[in-house]
């Protein structure tokens, strides 16, 4: 349950930050959720890779349909891979290692 919570807080926690601050402001949320929460290892870097991910997924869905996938289209030609995908993994380890960061962090040594 606490890998539910970790994947919503970190999602709603980036959104608002990101909203109004640079994009790296996210990382700082999945890394603070990551710490409080306290999963292991793996399960913090899943539940931020999650997040992030799904976050960013939704937000490139949002741009890419409000402006007719004209800038989509054109980064398509560019590159081999589809570039919401790409946006999608790049948000998802970014997210996932800041959320494995904090766990980390939050072991006792």
């Amino acid at each position: 349950m606490k890998f539910v919570y970790q994947v919503i807080i970190t999602a709603v926690g980036a959104f608002v930050l990101q909203t109004f601050l640079p994009w790296w402001t996210g990382t700082i949320v999945a890394a603070g959720v990551g710490y409080y929460i306290g999963n292991n290892g793996l399960l913090s870097f899943f539940g931020g890779f999650l997040g992030i991910g799904l976050l960013w997924l939704g937000m490139a869905l949002f741009i890419d349909v409000s402006t007719q996938s004209i800038l989509t289209e054109k980064i398509n030609r560019i590159l081999p891979l589809n570039s919401i995908l790409l946006t999608t993994l790049v948000g998802g380890l970014v997210g996932g290692f800041a959320a494995l960061t904090g766990a980390l962090l939050s072991k006792k040594q």
